[in-house]
């Protein structure tokens, strides 16, 4: 029988093997006690302190006895059970170590994800799981299978599971030659990831939660537009909006949790990269921008008949939208304009901090007109080999936008 589809029985299962192992050690051990006890007995010949000789005189055992007792004459312990060897200290491999039942898939549930050296440690499946489309601007991922929206449980244990990875934020720097700021020639388009700035090394350091509507906020609560109203019983928790969700009757509802990245100081960043690009002298227009991927995951009740007819439905009956519930990932405890005397600690490093490490991969990357990627390569190649500094005055732009 396929346990995957049974989780109960899954359960069932390794309680019977736990038990079942139970016993087993114990026999072994009463199996142990006993031989070591009939070992242990005194000959007719020796006389023991905790019992008078045969035929005498039965007397109370004094504290003074007592204690001989415990020290000359320990009750036996008996020595731990192994049912299987212990593991091996040295280095190890996944197919080395013993699978437990978290790994082992129809018991206790999938596979740990990989590690990826130089990424940070995420379960990268969850950002395009079966039954989810990625839409093509890469923000969002959506699922319309039919238990997600009529069972509160499954729904709620989706929303705990995609909150553990973090949005993709990034910065986009173009550089525009041209009548407006929208057209014209573009001499370089350069993209760099933020992702590990969210993500410490240590699990334990990681800032991210769960967050839900609270009273009052406006936000889209079940209905075509933002409201402060309805509220939900108990104490507005994920399981209340979801059972709300899976009890509304509508023909097209909607149920979105959002990843959002807090408390990173883009307005400094922009100022950092603008200064840049002007000690550059670039005679063009800078466009600068904070795009977000992977920051939303949908679940949609089932078309009634198919894509067409929902839409169309959703268009002039509207649909029923629950934005409730936010993953939040802070870049740092605080703004970085906190009060006087906040201590603000950052997941990975500050603004500040990254900024010095990838200057000058930007500059070069701008300098040498790139259209793509900044990544970790560019930042060994200036550590290992260093990045001119008179790029940063000499550029050739060429005249009316021509490289």
């Amino acid at each position: 029988m396929d346990t995957t589809q049974r989780p109960e029985l899954g359960e069932k299962m390794r309680l019977q093997d736990h038990l079942r192992l139970q016993e087993q050690q114990q026999q072994v051990e009463q199996q142990q006690q006993q031989q070591e006890q009939q070992e242990q007995q005194p000959s007719p010949t020796s006389q023991s302190r905790l019992s008078p000789p045969s035929g005498s005189n039965s007397v109370p055992m004094t504290e003074e006895d007592l204690e001989f007792s415990l020290v000359h004459n320990p009750s036996p312990v008996p020595a731990p059970v192994y049912t299987t060897p212990p593991p091996y200290s040295g280095p190890s491999t996944p197919a080395q170590e013993p699978a437990s039942a978290q790994d082992t898939p129809g018991v206790g549930g999938p596979k740990q994800p990989p590690r990826y050296p130089g990424l940070p440690y995420l379960d990268y499946r969850l950002y395009n799981p079966p039954l989810f489309d990625l839409s093509a601007d890469k923000t969002t991922i959506k699922s319309s299978v039919p238990y997600l929206s009529t069972s509160a449980e499954a729904l709620v244990a989706l929303v705990r599971q995609q909150a553990t990875v973090p949005p993709k934020p990034q910065i986009h720097i173009v550089g525009r030659r041209g009548s407006s700021p929208h057209s014209g020639r573009v001499d370089f388009s350069i993209r760099l990831n933020l992702l590990p700035l969210l993500v410490p090394e240590d699990s334990r350091q990681r800032m991210d939660y769960l967050r839900c509507v609270g009273p009052g906020e406006v936000a889209l609560r079940g209905g075509s537009k933002p409201s402060t109203q309805p509220e939900v019983e108990g104490d507005g928790g994920l399981e209340a909006w979801a059972a709300r969700f899976v009890a509304d009757n509508a023909s097209v509802k909607v149920f979105v949790l959002e990843r959002v990245v807090a408390n990173l100081d883009v307005d400094w960043l922009e100022g950092q990269i603008r200064k840049l690009v002007v000690g550059m002298r670039y005679p063009g227009t800078v466009a600068v921008s904070f795009p977000t991927t992977h920051a939303r995951v949908v679940v949609q009740n089932p078309d009634r008949v198919n894509k067409f007819i929902t839409s169309v439905t959703g268009f002039f009956a509207g649909k029923r939208k629950y934005e409730v519930v936010k993953a939040v990932w802070p870049f740092a405890t605080m703004p970085s304009k906190g009060g006087d005397g906040d201590e603000r600690r950052c997941a990975v490093q500050s603004e500040e901090v990254w900024w010095r490490e990838w200057r000058g991969p930007i500059l070069h990357a701008i300098a040498t007109k790139r259209h793509g990627w900044v990544t970790n390569e560019d930042k060994l190649e200036a550590l290992m080999e260093g990045t001119p500094s008179s790029t940063t005055t000499n550029v050739d732009w060429g005249p009316d936008g021509t490289i």
